[in-house]
């Protein structure tokens, strides 16, 4: 059959990625929901404004670190796939699969968490909380989940979905306008809390945070918090680690880069500096939104204690109705660039892992005109429908596999960067240590979040997380029993 010319040939995917794009896609998957709602859910309390403010930079550090490896490895490998593709290369078919399979996690899991915080957007931008309350409704978790509530959300998976099937260039064009607003509006609201009266240092105390559960027990105020307030070595270290432990979820998303290798149009020199980019960008929106919202907020314990969206509150106290639409700005353009990018990244990986025989065949057709893997961005699409339907108390749920998922896929590329600069013999003594402190800390971050450590609260997985983790791995056993031929052929 004659090739029309629009179309390509079969399994081939287009270069039309600028570097714009790239960093768009970093940026915009690094930077979610998570840095507007977890102030309030989780970091002024667990960690406080210090505490946060420490991990996060030591976890950019790391990811920086991290990200030397990942500069190293996609010139030497330049495929979608990213760190399954190391692996595959490195150390074999096994270790490659778990690594791919866990990954896929990492990616995935980010698409429901963002669509979860679609309801609580509308809420606390109309004023009025339930406003989507109606129609059909069940309870999980101790938290009603109605019709209204899913319907807008699953009608964004599915149109932002649709986007990265009919062109990658066009949904490169749309994460570059998310991400440069979202880019905007944070640096605006830092800008006014600099120069504004009513931001004040004192407003942080307690900086290293307090326990949220026995000052809810006790109906403590703000001005009794600090008997709550965590203290001396082990409760400013907990305060610490309990951040830190979730540094690879706050940061997964540089590390999508390498996913969509094969659809740059520019040299892969560029890769490093993009990453490192994205990072900072993204370490300055973390501290940055927790910061503003402490010092804005002379009552912010008690406001944290009432699940109130403080993010948005300070906003509206520092810079009134127009706090409040730059917030609403904000927020929508993290929630929709972070479906955007981990769409992409996710398809891309299912699609490399089908490619190389990981993966039934299905999930590698390419759509012949618009040269996207069609039928894996099916399936993630179907998957991130889940967010919806679990409702938002799965968001610490999610946050907890995508952290042990990047977690895994770090590993792997900083251990691949070692033996592949071993092999070759062309890395640098810097590159080397570079890789071996990131083999390192992957390391140390599965531990934190796997084993409860006596002594540290709130670092370790939730339970509701370890039965996700086990469905998760069921299911990826279900796969490679189905591709067992593959894994036993050594000629392959």
């Amino acid at each position: 059959m004659k090739k029309q010319p629009n179309q390509i040939p079969d399994g081939a995917l287009k270069r039309q990625l600028s570097p714009m794009h790239v960093w768009a896609i970093a940026f915009g998957c690094v930077i979610g929901w998570g840095s507007f709602i977890n102030p309030g859910k989780k970091f002024l309390a667990t960690s406080g404004v210090a505490g946060t403010g420490i991990a996060m930079i030591l976890g950019a550090i790391v990811m920086i670190v991290i990200a030397f490896s990942y500069a190293y490895m996609v010139p030497k490998y330049p495929k979608a796939g990213g760190e399954f593709t190391f692996t595959k290369n490195c150390f074999g078919k096994r270790m490659a699969f778990l690594c791919g399979w866990f990954l896929v996690a990492a990616y995935l899991t980010n698409v429901p968490m963002n669509s979860t915080a679609i309801a609580l957007i509308i809420d606390g931008l109309t004023g009025h909380k339930g406003v989507l309350n109606f129609g059909f409704h069940y309870t999980l978790a101790g938290t009603d989940i109605y019709l209204g509530q899913m319907l807008p959300a699953m009608c964004i998976l599915i149109l932002f979905g649709w986007l990265n099937i009919i062109g990658v260039k066009k949904a490169g064009f749309v994460q570059t306008v998310l991400a440069s607003l979202l880019a905007i509006c944070v640096f605006t609201l830092f800008v006014a809390a600099l120069f504004s009266a009513k931001a004040k240092g004192i407003n942080m105390e307690p900086i290293w945070g307090f326990d949220k559960t026995a000052a809810m027990a006790a109906n403590a105020t703000t001005s009794e918090i600090g008997q709550f307030a965590h203290k001396g070595a082990n409760g400013i270290l907990g305060a610490i680690l309990a951040t830190f432990a979730i540094a690879p979820w706050a940061y997964v998303g540089f590390d999508a880069i390498p996913q969509a290798a094969e659809e740059f149009n520019f040299s892969f020199k560029k890769v490093s500096f993009i990453m490192v980019i994205a990072i900072v960008f993204g370490c300055f929106v973390y501290t940055s939104n927790n910061t503003v919202a402490a010092a804005a907020l002379a009552n912010w314990p008690e406001r944290v204690m009432a699940g109130e969206w403080v993010v948005l509150v300070a906003a509206e106290e520092l810079l009134g109705t127009f706090g409040k639409v730059l917030v609403g700005l904000g927020v929508s353009c993290a929630v929709l660039s972070g479906i955007m990018g981990f769409y992409l990244a996710s398809s891309r990986l299912m699609y490399s892992m089908s490619r190389d025989g990981y993966l039934p065949k299905w999930f590698g057709k390419v759509d012949r005109k618009y040269g996207t893997p069609k039928n894996a961005m099916l399936f993630c699409i179907l998957v991130s429908l889940s967010g919806p339907i679990l409702g938002r108390e799965a968001l610490g749920w999610f946050v907890d596999m995508s952290a042990i998922g990047a977690s895994i896929g770090y590993f792997f590329t900083s251990a691949a960067t070692l033996a592949t600069a071993r092999r070759d013999g062309d890395g640098t003594r810097f590159l080397k240590v570079m890789a071996f402190v990131g083999v390192v800390f992957s390391l140390i971050f599965m531990v934190l979040q796997l084993i409860p450590i006596p002594g540290l609260s709130g670092v370790h997985f939730g339970t509701e997380s370890y039965y996700m983790l086990i469905v998760w791995v069921v299911i990826g056993l279900i796969f490679y029993a189905k591709q067992h031929r593959f894994f036993t052929d050594k000629d392959r």
